[in-house]
């Protein structure tokens, strides 16, 4: 038996290959119940083999309230809790290289600078520091700068191109690295801005959030903020997208993360629901496909980030209310903290196997994901992609979120129905939101 190599073998690399094979659908009748039966083996074995949780690391003594990973390294991670002790970690080995008690008080925000070779702290004990990276403990326990502000600072974040970080407090104010009094400060009717942001590719957009259930966003080329969104209730972190310089998100004390295009902001493009308390932090994936929460029901999620919905929830008998969220750099891990005192350290997709692959398995894997992507909409497939076991807790509040939600759309729709034609204003389910825009 042979075969003529003319027939399979492409003439030139930019070919497109030729298949051995005659894919006339009426030659293969039953084709499409077979991929259907391969597809719900693939979802269904995705469910057996998803165990997330990797490991912990373990060596506070009070909550985890603030992380900080290295734009420089894969392996680093700073730890901040609640006693003021910031430690260093090796991921990989899941170890602690260095811990120094660096703040009286919790400590607010840990940031690296743009190199990755020192970082930042601030506290409740009004002082801002500055630390070397390194692993060398005598080195590591004595702060190159330190800076005693007047007030409290709630929150730090270095610029990613410039030797220039900002702090929050009473109002945002800009810092160079070279001197100990802000270059410039922004504030827009609140006592306190709560979190900031720079964003990742337009380096000198700033984004906050304050008090007074404000979002604002600045430009640190100018004098004053730009523009103010008003939401119903205070956000507690901020997001950039790092793909999509115009996206933002915001974690809002109403259980939702409610996702922005800066260049309109009277409403949200996504709202992600799905939490039953309020949601303490966020953060996207370097990718910036999905975004991470944590949240005060002791949960967290993983959006995709143009759905609603999530598509995970990690959540362990242990664990307490999750004070913060971060995606690794490699997109691989979730990383959180939370109040019992442990960071743990999950994989972004549960089912998803470590170490190297053989390429038959590589292979195999992709096959897999291409049979759920095909037959994602068919019920049975979809019923057991979408099942996760939660807390009874959980389970009970977010059952009675939905009844509230319900009620409230039909007791809407009976008002519109039975009111003169106009006299009723139809506002979109993403602007209810929404209080005020300020320019």
């Amino acid at each position: 038996m042979s075969r003529n190599p003319a027939d399979y073998v492409r003439e030139r690399t930019s070919d497109i290959h030729k298949l051995p094979r005659n894919l006339d659908p009426a030659l293969h009748p039953f084709e499409a119940p077979r991929e259907y039966t391969l597809a719900s083996n693939a979802v269904k074995l995705e469910r057996v083999f998803a165990k997330p949780f990797v490991g912990s690391l373990e060596g506070h003594t009070d909550g985890v309230n603030c992380l900080a990973r290295n734009p420089r390294s894969l392996s680093l991670l700073l730890s901040g809790s609640c006693d003021g002790c910031v430690k260093l970690w090796n991921l990989p080995r899941r170890e602690q290289l260095c811990s120094i008690n660096a703040h009286s008080g919790f400590v607010r925000g840990l940031c690296f600078d743009v190199t990755g070779d020192s970082f930042y702290s601030v506290g409740d004990d009004k002082i801002i520091k500055k630390w070397r990276n390194t692993t060398d403990s005598d080195l590591f326990s004595e702060s190159i700068n330190t800076i005693i502000h007047k007030n409290i600072i709630t929150g730090i974040d270095h610029n990613w191109a410039e030797s220039k970080f900002a702090t929050c407090g009473e109002k945002v104010e800009i810092w160079d690295e070279e001197k100990a009094v802000p270059i410039r400060t922004f504030t827009w009717g609140s006592d306190t801005v709560t979190s900031l942001k720079f964003n990742n590719i337009e380096t000198h957009l700033l984004a906050a959030t304050s008090s007074d259930r404000g979002i604002f966003l600045c430009d640190i080329r100018g004098g004053a903020p730009l523009r103010k969104v008003i939401l119903k209730m205070k956000s507690n972190a901020i997001a950039w997208n790092p793909m999509e310089a115009f996206i933002f998100s915001a974690a809002n004390e109403d259980s939702n993360v409610y996702t922005f295009d800066m260049r309109r902001i009277d409403m949200p493009v996504n709202v992600h629901v799905d939490h039953v308390a309020a949601v303490l932090d966020v953060d996207y994936a370097p990718t910036g496909q999905e975004l991470v929460t944590g949240s005060f029901d002791k949960t967290i999620r993983i959006f995709p980030r143009d759905r609603g919905h999530s598509r995970e929830v990690y959540h362990t008998k242990r664990m307490q209310r999750v004070f913060c969220a971060k995606f690794s750099a490699d997109s691989k891990f979730v990383l959180s903290g939370s109040d019992e005192t442990n960071i743990r350290i999950w994989k972004a997709h549960a089912s998803e196997q470590l170490g190297p692959l053989a390429p038959r398995q590589r292979a195999a894997a992709m096959y897999n994901e291409k049979l759920k992507e095909k037959f994602q909409h068919h019920p049975q497939i979809k019923r057991i992609m979408r099942h996760r076991h939660l807390p009874k807790f959980i389970y009970k509040a977010r059952k009675q979120k939905r009844e509230h939600s319900e009620s409230t759309r039909r007791k809407q729709r009976n008002i519109e129905l039975h009111s003169k034609p106009g006299a009723v204003k139809h506002v979109p389910e993403r602007k209810k939101s929404i209080v005020s825009v300020q320019k």
